[in-house]
């Protein structure tokens, strides 16, 4: 509520005029309160909360039962190795490395001609299941749990490529959430994240030296 009252401040009449009243205005902001509070209580319980965002990532086994024997077996048959080297640049090399041909391990990006291009090439026979499998669920003639359970039985499948991602120490949090959203992209269903071999930098250190010195003498 607001009250309005009159002060003449004692003052005098002056001549040939009458005399002045101030007028002091008093705004009483207490049911301005009750509001805010009310406003506060809507926002509360219409307002959605945010969810927190997961990521579901494949770590190498620990099973002792697996022999390095087997998982060398499973590089130099369906291995691609992706070395994060900080930046936008990215290498990868399939299989075993040849660590005498520094030609082995081949530098990208992480661009849609780049890495993303190679990983959709490799696993493109289940890229075109699971795009079948959308225009399905589209016409409604799949549920949702049944091309959720095709689509994983297609990731896992045999013969669909294994991912070995490895950071360098110049990489950053952001090359790695980059290198996993390429894994959901390209429908990698089979992907780990390992450590840096002493080897593979070395691989790295001779492809940059040799790299340069390539360039140099072309010049």
């Amino acid at each position: 509520m607001s009250e309005i009252q009159t002060n003449d401040g004692g003052g005098k009449k002056k001549k040939g005029g009458s005399k002045q009243k101030k007028i002091n205005v008093f705004v009483d902001f207490t049911p301005m309160v009750d509001m805010n509070m009310l406003l506060i209580t809507f926002f509360m319980l219409c307002t959605s909360l945010s969810k927190p965002q997961t990521m579901e990532i494949n770590m190498p086994s620990n099973d002792k039962k697996i022999t390095e024997d087997d998982r060398d077996k499973v590089k130099a048959s369906e291995a691609i190795t992706l070395v994060l080297s900080g930046g936008d640049s990215i290498f990868y090399y399939q299989g075993q490395p040849d660590y005498k041909n520094f030609n082995s391990l081949i530098l990208t990006s992480y661009k849609a001609d780049g890495i993303r291009a190679f990983l959709l090439k490799r696993n493109t026979d289940a890229v075109n299941k699971i795009n079948a499998l959308k225009e399905k669920k589209l016409q409604l003639k799949i549920s949702q749990a049944e091309f959720t359970k095709e689509v994983s039985e297609i990731k896992g499948g045999k013969g669909t490529p294994v991912v070995i991602i490895k950071a360098a120490d110049k990489a950053t949090y952001k090359n790695l959430i980059d290198a996993l959203d390429e894994m959901s992209i390209c429908n990698i269903g089979k992907y780990v994240i390992d450590k840096m071999s002493p080897a593979e930098y070395f691989l790295m250190r001779n492809y940059r030296t040799k790299g340069q010195l390539s360039q140099s003498s072309a010049k």
